[in-house]
């Protein structure tokens, strides 16, 4: 049974903007469609992946030590950060609001952290381990990734509805600007991250050294 060829083989390389499989044999460097520059592979993938994550853990700090929300309900207010946001709605018997903060703001940026460090620890210690099981890890990065904001959203429908029925007001406070560049910093080391090094083999790393690919 013949194994196909390979996108390389074929002088082949996806656009990273747009998608299109773009002909590099003729040493072209931009994307024919959009004009974006051509890289075989994500240029010092590792690197940028690394410094991306380890702003995002300075930011999540802040994140969770600053209120992110003034309430003030009949004239008394009071800050919430994250956590005293999610008991306060519980206590209230919102429990399904707070379920939604909890996941979105503490579970889902602390599971990212982890993955992506086991991602970037892996691929420098060049293991083979459970190569298949990685790669499912970093697409699940990618999906949760899109609803990372849901309580951002959320604070921002609570103060609509609160202003609406005319018992308070709701303002965000600096640990909801913190909490979304934790949010985009962790965006951006996923998708800088570089999947096809969960599969490299030293001998695939000689090649691209000696064709001068990062």
């Amino acid at each position: 049974m013949s194994t196909p060829p390979l996108a390389s083989e074929l002088a082949l390389c996806l656009c990273h903007s747009c998608g299109k499989a773009c002909d590099i044999s003729h040493h072209a460097h931009r994307c024919e469609r959009c004009g974006a520059p051509l890289h075989a592979r994500k240029t010092h993938s590792l690197s940028r992946t690394w410094a991306f994550l380890l702003a995002s853990l300075v930011f999540y700090v802040p994140a969770n030590l600053l209120p992110v929300m003034n309430t003030s309900l009949f004239g008394n207010g009071a800050d919430s950060t994250i956590m005293s946001g999610v008991l306060e709605f519980w206590q209230h018997g919102a429990w399904d609001i707070a379920l939604i903060i909890f996941i979105a703001s503490i579970a889902v940026p602390g599971l990212k952290f982890v993955v992506l460090t086991l991602l970037l620890v892996t691929v420098q210690r060049r293991s083979t381990w459970a190569r298949r099981e990685r790669s499912g890890l970093y697409r699940f990065v990618e999906l949760i990734g899109y609803w990372s904001m849901l309580d951002v959203i959320v604070v921002a429908l609570v103060a609509a509805l609160v202003k609406f029925q005319s018992l308070g007001e709701i303002e965000p406070r600096a640990g909801i600007l913190f909490f979304g560049l934790v949010v985009v910093f962790t965006m951006l080391a996923a998708m800088s991250f570089d999947p096809r090094l969960i599969w490299d083999t030293p001998d695939d790393e000689e090649v691209r050294d000696e064709r001068g690919n990062p």
